[in-house]
């Protein structure tokens, strides 16, 4: 027979952090970046785009004014090279404005590294607050409560850790859509055109079917054909059979009831495009498809999610009792349990061996614990919780956990 001999293990030092509590706060850095890296990846896109952005600006201002110096005549040179100077003071206000632009999100960019760094510091629960904090700003700002998220962030301090105003810039393009305006979209694709041409995205697209749907609506059949012309026709090549479809709403029309055909004058098309909208805003920026307060919340949820828990007796402290957790965990598989755990109905304790079910001459299944409190208070008297049937304590039979 092996005996274990305890020995005492030396006291860690003071003037240091336990090895284990450094090498936790290190792990829950690097999965923080794992599943949020939308935390540093949204400010560096933004800069990126508002640096290529005063770049073109600048080369197409000075393109345009040494093309102009170039072409200056005699007579009105002086007049001809004082509007050059007043354009060139413009170009440097505006270039002056980028740079502000630029240095915001430098700062945003640094604050969200330094936060990435305090995980490995002293104080779990602040950084842990910050954290849920910033995942219910995100959400909101998704859901559409932009006025709740400002008021959040501000009183939380933590401005530069979310990106209210990329989703307010995302908010005008979605309002316009709700309007059913499509010219803001058209815009926000042109701004984006190379990156959304990377991605494969079909959004424009389906911004112009919806353009030229709305001219059919209208029984402007002739400038629908002369826009299917110069806007449809050059995807043709890679959306022919949506193409076709399209346009073959001229011939029958809005008040159709030919199925394939009538969808497509359908309001909710417009619910679609915002759907769609969101999808390409959010991968343009590196975000997660899905809020990441819902993603916290599955990754919790796939652990609970047992068949048992989608039963018409599932208790209530069990999470999935809730109709909006189920909803959350409807994709997810079953978790994977090596052994049943029995858990007493009275106590809500596991049993095991220290705490061994009990079993009622009914076949309920009681904890020790709970039946001998039970027996105390009642004179070794036992009442089943779910029957109300009472038994001697001499009755009950001790089941064994195999």
């Amino acid at each position: 027979m092996e005996m274990a001999i305890d020995t005492p293990s030396p006291a860690p030092s003071a003037a240091s952090p336990a090895p284990s509590a450094a090498a936790g706060r290190q792990t829950r850095a690097v999965e923080s970046v794992r599943l949020e890296h939308q935390l540093v990846r949204v400010p560096l896109e933004v800069l990126r785009a508002t640096a290529r952005t005063n770049h073109r600006l600048a080369e197409k201002e000075i393109a345009a004014v040494l093309s102009s110096a170039s072409s200056v005549s005699a007579p009105d040179a002086v007049d001809h090279l004082t509007s050059l100077v007043s354009r060139l003071h413009g170009l440097k206000r505006k270039m002056e404005e980028g740079a502000r632009a630029e240095e915001l999100q430098v700062q945003r960019c640094r604050a969200r590294l330094d936060r990435l760094a305090a995980a490995s510091a002293g104080d779990d629960g602040g950084w842990e607050d910050i954290r849920l904090k910033r995942i219910l700003v995100d959400y909101m700002l998704r859901m559409s409560y932009y006025d709740t998220a400002t008021k959040l962030a501000e009183t939380s301090g933590i401005q530069d850790l979310v990106d209210i105003d990329v989703f307010l810039d995302a908010k005008r393009v979605i309002d316009s859509l709700q309007n059913k305006e499509i010219a803001p979209a058209l815009a926000w694709c042109a701004e984006n055109k190379s990156r959304l041409k990377k991605s494969k995205s079909k959004l424009e697209f389906l911004l112009r079917l919806q353009e030229f749907v709305e001219l059919v609506r209208a029984k402007n059949f002739l400038p629908a054909i002369a826009y299917g012309r110069k806007y449809l026709a050059p995807w043709g090549c890679t959306h022919m059979k949506e193409l076709q479809r399209v346009t073959a709403s001229l011939v029958f029309r809005s008040n159709t009831n030919c199925v394939p055909y009538k969808v497509l004058f359908e309001q909710n098309q417009w619910d679609s495009l915002v759907d769609q909208f969101k999808q390409e805003f959010y991968k343009l920026y590196g975000m997660t498809i899905e809020p990441l307060l819902n993603i916290y919340l599955q990754a919790g949820l796939t652990a609970l999610k047992t068949p048992f828990c989608f039963e018409g007796n599932c208790p209530k402290e069990d999470p999935l009792s809730l109709a909006g957790f189920r909803k959350l965990a409807e994709p997810l598989p079953f978790s994977k349990q090596h052994h049943s755990k029995l858990v007493c109905h009275i106590t809500k304790e596991l049993m095991d061996t220290e705490n061994p079910p009990l079993v009622l001459p009914n076949g309920y299944v009681y904890s020790t614990k709970a039946l001998d409190e039970m027996a105390k208070k009642n004179g070794g008297k036992i009442t089943c919780p779910r029957t109300g049937a009472v038994y001697n304590y001499t009755e009950l039979v001790k089941a064994y956990i195999s």
